[in-house]
């Protein structure tokens, strides 16, 4: 058995190290931030404390066979409903998905502090930081490629044509996905929507910035 100040101990570092992560998600204004998570994270390492120390007065007893891991495979599990409170729908995108996962995290982290593992519940929280802050600028960097980027371009009667985008876009010509010509307000003009998938909002810029110098383009527009 271990001492009360072992105890306490363990519970104030499983509140820090999931305040940590709580504090990440509480920076995105999400519903589960910094007490929810320190609340999941306090309460998996006590669950734990007490699955494996709470029992000890029966130990020895006949016929009473004790398995702290049960209780941690119900937190395990039982943590995915307090998660998917977080998971939203929103038209056809679903958020909420990486703060679920954290809180499943956090309810590890918790655990393996109420354990004793404390070079694991570190590092476990320094991962988790580096996952939730440090890779999204790369994931956000890398879906900004991903979607389709138009452009709107007015210009005189027959001035722009496809072979003018494809030719001023080079070897970015393939990133082409939509080309359409339609008439304006102004028979004499023609109001062309370009589209580029899986193409960087600064080529698409570069793009644009090449269209209004071409003759007869009157406006080229960069549909955010």
């Amino acid at each position: 058995m271990i001492g009360n100040v072992e105890i306490i101990a363990r519970l104030l570092l499983a509140a820090v190290l999931s305040g940590l992560i709580g504090v990440e998600r509480e920076r995105l204004l999400w519903a589960a931030g910094l007490r929810t998570h320190m609340l999941v994270g306090v309460g998996a390492c006590l669950i734990i404390i007490v699955s494996a120390f709470g029992f000890g007065d029966v130990l020895g007893t006949k016929n009473v066979v004790l398995d702290p891991a049960r209780i941690a495979a119900q937190v395990v599990s039982g943590i995915g409903f307090l998660g998917a409170g977080t998971i939203l729908l929103r038209g056809e995108v679903v958020k909420g998905l990486t703060t679920a996962a954290s809180l499943w995290a956090v309810a590890a982290i918790g655990l393996a502090i109420g354990c004793g593992l404390y070079v694991a519940g570190i590092a476990t929280t320094v991962i988790l930081l580096a996952i939730l802050a440090g890779l999204k600028p790369l994931q956000e960097r890398y879906h900004n490629r991903l979607q389709v980027q138009p452009l709107r371009v007015l210009a005189e009667a027959g001035r722009v044509t496809f072979d003018t985008v494809r030719e001023i876009a080079g070897n970015r010509a393939s990133r082409i996905r939509q080309f359409v010509v339609q008439r304006a307000a102004d028979p004499d003009q023609d109001e062309i929507l370009i589209s580029f998938a899986r193409l960087s909002r600064q080529s698409v810029t570069e793009i644009a910035r090449a269209l209004r110098a071409c003759p007869g383009v009157m406006s080229v527009e960069e549909q955010l």
